[in-house]
């Protein structure tokens, strides 16, 4: 039996899709390994949403081919997509396949292994149906790709191609699917997930409203939502639902309007403030994670500050900040006043300073309140953890048998890891008990 092992960067769509050719894979005979050394073909999917990633990818081709050289390397991903010759060229690359070729990844590599010379053409630029099997708790069910909108520092418009997207019964299909495999939650994932809907004419509530008849899956999770497609139904529904949490992940890039405006983003800081506001109001206990790129070009000092004042307003519960990437292609990387690699580091290192102040007082909230939390199933120094329905990850004493079970716990402390500490209250059936049950009687 052939051995293939993946190696994935990147977001949470690179990892459903990885996840879903690594299914192909051992569907057609292969066996996955979690080690390039044995492994007989290496798929590294990659990503380019900065240097740094362009970078990793280059790495772990030449880091495969030293340690394998016998190993058949694919490469695959934005990277590709993006720089296909340069990826192709890279020693030990058997095969290069940008996005638009992914599903024909498996076909390729036997056809390598076979000897056959060629190989049917498939259309380039269609939707590969993508989710993440393997985590007992949790999976990545991707319901867009592409991206239409045009920001100024952004390439995966161009490595991911147009906004598009599957029809609402065959992503409901594929939760039933995940829901089969004993998957317990679903995070909803795409390039601009809020986008759902510009290839079948649906709408992105109506996917969500499906979603919820779904048996078996108790939680689902919406990765990220533009602010501009955060509507007031969205947040209604979400703060009447059971089954979607109240968390949100909304990408702000700058606190600052006069770089928003450059950046070429479709909202104000005012029209951003407006929509947390209404999913506080709604929802008061949600969590709110911000994604921001820190030492953009021509963000000066004042900037900085304009920005760090407007998160001081703001509060969110998490900040993903970005120190800014130039990417060639795009309209930023020719913008003048292209910041230091100094005064990006200061500024980003000012920035986690506020986010772990933000972070800890959002945690502190709940000391002393009882929460329902999905624990996941890896033992990590004798403790496992698992996340409540509003985000908060939750540190306690390893027991096997909660694994992959929902539990309500008794929040007591913040630990030093930034997590929290609980007592468990008591653990609930999942959804595969409660049907064992019901035939039993």
């Amino acid at each position: 039996m052939r051995k293939v092992s993946f190696h994935t960067l990147g977001c949470k769509l690179n990892f459903a899709e990885s996840s879903t050719l690594a299914r192909r894979f051992v569907e057609g005979g292969y066996s996955r390994v979690e080690s390039h050394k044995d492994a007989d073909v290496c798929v590294i999917n990659s990503c380019t949403v900065t240097a740094q990633a362009d970078r990793k990818t280059r790495y772990l081709v030449r880091r495969i081919h030293r340690d394998n050289p016998a190993a058949i390397i694919a490469v695959t991903g934005c990277y590709v997509q993006l720089h296909h010759d340069g990826a192709a060229a890279l020693e030990g690359v058997a095969i290069a396949l940008g996005n638009d070729r992914k599903g024909e990844l498996f076909d390729r590599v036997e056809a390598l292994v076979s000897g056959r010379q060629t190989l049917p053409e498939t259309a380039c630029g269609g939707f590969f149906a993508a989710f993440s099997s393997g985590d007992r708790t949790r999976a990545f069910l991707k319901v867009q790709d592409g991206c239409d909108y045009r920001c100024a520092y952004c390439a995966i418009p161009d490595a991911r191609g147009p906004s598009r997207n599957i029809p609402i019964a065959q992503v409901v299909a594929e939760a039933e699917r995940i829901a089969a495999g004993g998957q317990r939650e679903i995070v909803l994932t795409g390039i601009n997930t809020g986008d759902f809907g510009r290839t079948t004419g649906e709408k992105f509530l109506d996917l969500l409203l499906a979603l919820e008849n779904v048996a078996g899956i108790d939680r689902y999770r919406i990765s990220s939502i533009e602010p501009n497609l955060l509507s007031d139904e969205i947040i209604a529904f979400t703060a009447h639902s059971e089954l979607f949490m109240p968390h949100f992940h909304i990408p702000l890039q700058s606190g600052c309007d006069r770089i928003l405006e450059l950046m070429r983003r479709r909202y104000t800081t005012e029209r951003f403030a407006e929509r947390v506001s209404a999913v506080r109001k709604a929802m008061p206990d949600a969590f709110i994670g911000i994604d921001l790129i820190t030492a953009f070009p021509g963000e000066t000092e004042g900037d900085h500050e304009v920005t760090c004042t407007f998160l001081e307003q703001l509060q969110p519960s998490y900040i993903h900040i970005f120190p800014y990437s130039r990417r060639e292609g795009t309209p930023a990387a020719k913008f003048d006043g292209q910041t230091s690699a100094a005064v990006s580091e200061r500024r980003a290192a000012e920035l986690a300073l506020l986010n772990g102040r933000f972070n800890h007082l959002f945690y502190s909230r709940f000391v002393g309140t009882n929460a329902e939390m999905l624990v996941e199933s890896a033992d990590r120094g004798g403790l496992m953890s698992g996340f409540t329905r509003n985000y908060l990850r939750v540190e306690l004493p390893y027991d096997h048998a909660l694994a992959g079970k929902l539990i309500d716990i008794r929040l007591a402390s913040v630990a030093a890891s930034g997590a929290m500490t609980g007592e468990i209250l008591r653990a609930k059936q999942n959804f595969s008990e409660n049907i064992a049950d019901i035939i039993e009687e």
